[in-house]
């Protein structure tokens, strides 16, 4: 699913490349700060700093001997630096730099995700500002409910979306934490100002309490982040499949030139987009699954969560970021159909009135459940092709005598349902 789906910029991230600089960056912020306490000679520091290295492939060929990836790396630095890499490395466990440089892997992730759904609330914002006055039917239970705007229909993304990236944002801040505080988090043969000055440097926080690990709660609370974007773009990606079926039709997601829609059926414009948008979204909801079972590990640490979360976490947000992009696309390149819009509206009769006039009748003195058995007895009346809402209020001798001409022309008025679209745009912020 990676290489499938993933962008350059957010691959990268989690390739070994990326993953064994941010390790020698971490052990060299660790050689300044203990020369800096005066652990280290200057000149074996200048070595370390001068000679540093590592090639991925002679990682991956010592790993295959020895089974485990830090001393395979950290092997494979010493035999380019020599007699000074004793310092590398000192009194710090495995932990201290694979947790420290995966939070920032995730933080590095994170902001690619900001940025890109940025672009998608931009284009959301902007269908919703170009479509705000367009009518359409609003539907529950997936019937015919009272009319809405297809630009409010848009306007819901845009503020889902905004809460999206705030849960980005937030999910950042809190992973953004790492720890050099050696075996099982005590400190032992640590100073803890060390750690904090590393860190620091680094752009991490120190995690106040740990034990061998950072508690895996934290990248739960990214997971789980991940999980509501992409439930959110699941949401969106279905309400575009659903109008685009051939009843409704009231939207389309582009179809490009030389674009075919099945092997059997030339006529098939089908929402393969939005349907890849829900079917990756599953993934990344699933995940987050293991994401809370790795919170359980075995007194100070075991390493049941790692295996998991070296598959779980680059996927999801590789996803993420694709799926962000794909409905940017999407939604920037939406086909509208304001004219089919309407003719759904139309389309039953008039039925979606039937509110308005209960509330007539109430106002002119029937008791409510007088009102809705009276309305509710012509509505079925409509469902049966025998005339519109309108025509049989107006005959009804029970409703008839409570209502005149006048006041059912206002009633059955579409524009009386859109008079505070403009109202929720500027609650929203898209005033």
């Amino acid at each position: 699913m990676i290489d499938r789906y993933s962008r350059p910029e957010i691959k990268k991230i989690w390739e070994l490349e990326n993953k064994f600089r941010i390790w020698l960056d971490i052990e060299i912020a660790a050689c300044e700060a203990r020369a800096e306490a005066g652990h280290i000679p200057p000149g074996d520091l200048a070595l370390i700093k001068e000679k540093a290295g590592f090639d991925v492939g002679r990682i991956l060929e010592i790993e295959n001997k020895v089974h485990h990836d830090v001393i395979a790396f950290l092997t494979d630095v010493a035999e380019r630096v020599g007699p000074a890499s004793r310092h590398i490395h000192y009194a710090l466990t495995s932990s201290d730099i694979g947790d420290t440089a995966l939070s920032i892997q995730m933080r590095q992730s994170g902001e690619v995700l900001l940025s890109g759904i940025d672009g998608l609330i931009d284009a959301v914002k902007e269908k919703a500002l170009q479509y705000r006055d367009i009518p359409c039917m609003g539907r529950s239970h997936g019937v015919h409910a009272e009319p809405t705007t297809f630009g409010l229909k848009m306007a819901l993304y845009y503020a889902e979306f905004r809460r999206d990236r705030e849960r980005i944002a937030r999910a950042i801040e809190n992973i953004s934490y790492g720890k050099l505080s050696g075996a099982v988090g005590t400190f032992s043969n640590i100073d803890p100002s060390l750690e904090e000055k590393v860190l620091s440097r680094l752009g991490l926080r120190a995690d106040p309490v740990v034990t061998q690990v950072i508690q895996r709660d934290r990248h739960a609370e990214f997971m789980a982040v991940l999980a509501i974007t992409a439930g959110t773009l699941d949401k969106l990606a279905t309400e575009i499949r659903h109008l685009q079926r051939t009843e409704v039709r009231e939207v389309e997601e582009p179809f490009q030139k030389g674009q075919k829609g099945s092997s059997a059926m030339p006529h098939k414009r089908n929402p393969v987009l939005s349907e890849r948008v829900s079917g990756l979204s599953r993934v990344i909801k699933a995940n987050l699954n293991v994401a809370l079972e790795n919170m359980t590990l075995w007194h100070e640490r075991d390493i049941s969560h790692s295996s998991a979360e070296r598959v779980v976490i680059p996927d999801s947000v590789i996803a993420l970021d694709y799926l962000i992009h794909r409905m940017v696309f999407i939604i920037r390149n939406l086909i509208v159909y304001p004219d089919a819009m309407l003719e759904n509206i139309e389309k039953t009769g008039g039925l979606f009135y039937s509110q308005g006039l209960l509330l007539k009748l109430v106002e002119k003195g029937m008791s409510r459940e007088e009102s809705y058995d009276a309305v509710q007895r012509i509505a079925m009346r409509v469902w049966a092709r025998e005339g519109t809402l309108k025509e049989l209020a107006l005959n009804d001798p029970e409703i008839s005598k409570h209502l005149t001409s006048a006041e059912a022309d206002e009633i059955f008025t579409l524009s009386r349902y859109l008079g505070n679209i403009g109202h929720i745009f500027r609650r929203a912020g898209l005033g």
